[in-house]
């Protein structure tokens, strides 16, 4: 494998009785809206036929998708350190949160606010440690169940790609839900994407599921970056000594089989956790940490890449 250059739901009431922070410019509708109706048969995505890409963002250079093929690797973390790291590199950044049903954007940001509106009726992104920042988590109370269908994921994908005033970026940061699911087919379908990185930690369940998602994004025409291992090793902080928990080198050892980019290993750390459960990521929090340093390592190799295969929107997979 290598690389080479190259409509909205109507509108709806929310429910009575319960608080709502739906934005008048973001459509959200809740699960007791929709619960007494009886889902449409959908197609599975890779028997879906891929749409025109009618969102082409020219102010922004990378478009980038992060992905894991499950759950609990870490990858919002990683995501947001990396956005951070990439702008204290000197590049502009955004970063949308694209999981409707479980966004980590607020909570590891720090922010519990809507975004305002444009006299262009679009949203502006909030905004913090110089990272522009939009997630569907800022409209929706936190207690509020996304029960989405298809179609409303695509449309909530869409909204959060063109009615937001994202300006002149380096790089759009997209933190996907985990797994192969209605998200990233919506996310392909919309925009032209740079590529894909995908997180995983070192033992086997996760790596298999590593080998799902890069064959998804492989159907789906979107080249891999390269392979990020989360939680690689704990490093004891008083003789830092490097313990292996889970096993050694699984990412770089599956990053390699399917040639693509080893793009770095981050350490397990209790502080990492803290860090964005309190909304100061460990990179913003710790610059000087052993993580915080894993992070940069991280973005510089992500930046080595993009030099590599181009400014082009559009890679291709051979």
């Amino acid at each position: 494998m290598r690389f080479l250059k190259k409509g909205d739901d109507k509108k709806s009431k929310p429910e009575t009785g319960q608080a709502s922070k739906a934005h008048p410019d973001l459509k959200v509708i809740s699960g007791s809206q929709i619960s007494g109706r009886q889902p449409q048969q959908q197609p599975p995505p890779q028997q879906q036929q891929p749409q025109q890409q009618n969102i082409t963002l020219p102010n922004i250079k990378y478009k980038i998708a992060v992905a894991s093929g499950k759950g609990g690797v870490g990858k919002s973390t990683v995501a947001t350190n990396l956005a951070i790291s990439l702008a204290n590199a000197g590049g502009a950044v955004g970063l949308m949160d694209a999981d409707a049903y479980g966004p980590s954007i607020p909570t590891m940001m720090g922010i519990q606010e809507q975004p305002k509106v444009s006299p262009e009726r679009k949203l502006i992104p909030l905004v913090r440690h110089n990272i522009k920042l939009m997630s569907i988590g800022f409209m929706v109370p936190e207690e509020q169940a996304m029960i989405w269908r298809g179609p409303m994921l695509h449309s909530s994908i869409r909204q959060l790609l063109s009615d937001v005033e994202w300006g002149e970026l380096d790089y759009l940061i997209i933190d996907l839900p985990p797994g192969t699911g209605d998200v990233a087919l919506s996310l392909t379908q919309a925009i032209p994407l740079t590529g894909a990185l995908i997180v995983t930690t070192p033992q086997d369940v996760a790596l298999a599921d590593v080998r799902r998602g890069v064959a998804m994004f492989e159907r789906l025409g979107v080249p891999i970056l390269g392979v990020i291992e989360n939680m690689s090793y704990f490093l004891c902080p008083h003789c830092n000594e490097k313990t292996e928990i889970f096993r050694k080198d699984g990412g770089k050892n599956t990053s390699e089989r399917f040639g693509v980019a080893f793009l770095g290993q981050i350490p397990l750390d209790a502080e990492v956790c803290t860090a964005g459960d309190i909304g100061v990521p460990i990179v913003a929090g710790h610059p000087e940490s052993p993580q915080s340093e894993a992070f940069g390592t991280v973005a510089h190799e992500l930046e080595s890449v993009l030099e590599v295969h181009g400014d082009d929107d559009e890679l291709t997979i051979l």
